[in-house]
Order: C-alpha cells, then structure tokens, then sequence
C-alpha cells in the first residue's frame, strides 16, 4: 500500500458528522426509554402510596426527567463535551500505510496496525474501524482520495 499522509482540523462540523454516522452503528442507537420510566413510577408509587417525606419520590421524579433530557439532548451534549476538550479546533495528522493506519496530534496519538481491526463498517460519509479491542474510530471519507476507501476496507478485511 502506497503510504497516504493527510491532516484535518478536530472541527465542530467534523465532530458532528462523527456523532451522526457512528450513532446508528453504536451501543445508544436507540434510545433506552425503561430507565426514566421506572424512575418516575417508583417516584410516583411513593408518592401516592406512603406516608413517607416527599423528597424521595421527587428526586426520583427529578431524576427521570434529567435521564429524559438526557435522551433527547444527546447529540448537543456529546458535542460539547467534544468541544471543551484540549484537542478541539486542532490538527489532526493521518497516516495510512503498510504498518496501519496513525493519527497524530498535539495531545493524542494512536495506531491501530491492520490485524488488531476486526472489521471495517463503511458509512454514507465515513468509515468505523472496530478494533479487536472493542474501541472504535470513525474516519471520515473526505479525507481519503476515492480510490484509498476500498484499498483500506480490503486491508482490514486481509483481502491486500
């Protein structure tokens, strides 16, 4: 494989765009609703079925309602959190050759070599490489010239 270089800025765009098409293919893809419905029913039970202080059924009350602006604000709140972290707005070097594919910035720097990714999930707009490990890293394929996509998904399948 032809070593490939690039670098690319940790934008608010890019983070986003890492959010959208990584959520359909991770854990959270559909949202839990049971949790803050158990919440509120036991807060509600006691409520209404002791004589016990209040506080207690309105905190768990409180409770189901933090879990379900939780749900609903998901995204706004992943990109925040990306957001005020140290690696925001900065550089980003990529490097895919023989050994595996390497980014690089000021605060990070990670490899992943092509026998440690179990599999290659191919997005509308990016790529989710699935290591061995479990952890995962979206790369978007507008980093990528057209014909590098297929070379790494082969790659990482070990059909190269």
């Amino acid at each position: 494989m032809q070593p490939f270089n690039t670098q690319f800025t940790l934008s608010r765009e890019y983070l986003a765009e890492c959010f959208d098409q990584s959520l359909p293919h991770g854990k959270g893809a559909r949202p839990n609703y049971l949790f803050p419905l158990l919440l509120f029913s036991a807060g509600a039970g006691l409520l209404t079925f002791t004589e016990q202080p209040r506080v207690a059924s309105y905190l768990l009350i409180a409770l189901a309602i933090l879990e379900l602006l939780h749900i609903r604000f998901r995204r706004a709140w992943w990109l925040a959190r990306q957001m005020w972290g140290k690696g925001a707005g900065g550089e980003v070097k990529l490097t895919v050759d023989d050994d595996g594919i390497r980014t690089q910035s000021a605060h990070t720097q990670t490899a992943l070599s092509w026998p440690d990714i179990e599999r290659v999930i191919e997005t509308e707009l990016g790529l989710i490489l699935v290591a061995k490990s479990g952890g995962r890293q979206y790369l978007s394929k507008s980093l990528f010239p057209a014909d590098l996509v297929p070379g790494i998904i082969a790659r990482a399948n070990g059909e190269a």
